[in-house]
């Protein structure tokens, strides 16, 4: 992997693949640069696709205190890194990061978010409050597997997947980068769609849920994109908040595209 500098000196890692346009992939909860491989190996036939690992995961530094502001720096510095105006792809808190960076002034025209977990509405957020509550709790207890098994509990996984999965190899990796979810919870912030800092996200955003997914997650979804002045909605039918990428892979290729080859030829 090739690294490159954040804006506060911590190593950046991440791994290009395919030619054309720049595109960035922003995992989610949990997620690394391996995870975004299956959908990256599907885009590079039409774009030079670029998946990081974040802040605090895999062979990317951690860098201290964390703040949000160090992960949009850290999107800034890929940015650089690869040149141009990149398109920007971001799953579940991925999304919300992206969506923060460009609010901030990230050079992107194109964005496309799938689920950003936000929990509008005073039970969404009172519930909020309390995971992250809980969160800290067992990460300042230093139980990395309770912290991961509350993840996973949230996002709708069953008791007994969550048992076997501690049985698993993977669970050892999950456990790695287990501080990471107070991350993506402070991405989250108090889990409102914030309408009044999306408002200055000036890229084109596709906002994406899944046909199948939760109620609260196709509501959550439609809000954020009347929020965003460039924002529209789609629904996959037949997908769950774990989206298979070769159902979202042509939907982000058609989406991106648009605009892509034409400034590359301009």
């Amino acid at each position: 992997m090739d690294k490159t500098l954040s804006r506060d000196g911590t190593p950046i890692a991440y791994r290009r693949r395919g030619e054309g346009p720049p595109l960035i992939l922003v995992g989610g909860a949990l997620c690394t640069a391996e995870t975004e491989a299956p959908l990256a190996r599907l885009l590079a036939p039409r774009f030079e696709v670029v998946t990081y690992d974040r802040r605090g995961r895999g062979a990317s530094g951690e860098g201290s205190p964390y703040a949000v502001e160090r992960e949009i720096e850290d999107l800034a510095a890929l940015a650089d890194a690869v040149g141009g105006r990149p398109s920007v792809f971001g799953v579940g808190a991925g999304g919300a990061l992206a969506l923060e960076a460009q609010a901030a002034g990230l050079p992107a025209d194109r964005l496309a978010v799938y689920e950003p977990p936000y929990t509008p509405g005073a039970a969404g957020l009172l519930f909020k409050a309390d995971c992250t509550a809980r969160l800290h709790r067992l990460l300042s207890a230093g139980d990395r597997g309770g912290a991961v098994e509350l993840f996973l509990t949230v996002t709708g996984v069953a008791a007994d997947m969550i048992s076997r999965m501690r049985k698993a190899p993977l669970w050892r990796r999950l456990e790695s980068v287990a501080h990471t979810l107070a991350y993506d919870d402070a991405v989250l912030g108090d889990g409102a769609v914030p309408a009044e800092r999306f408002a200055s996200v000036t890229a084109r955003t596709l906002v994406v849920c899944g046909g199948f997914s939760q109620a609260s997650a196709r509501t959550s979804t439609r809000l954020l994109a009347d929020a965003l002045p460039g924002g529209r909605h789609r629904t996959l039918t037949g997908q769950t908040r774990e989206l298979a990428p070769q159902v979202i892979a042509p939907v982000l290729a058609e989406f991106f595209a648009r605009d892509a080859y034409a400034r590359q030829a301009s």
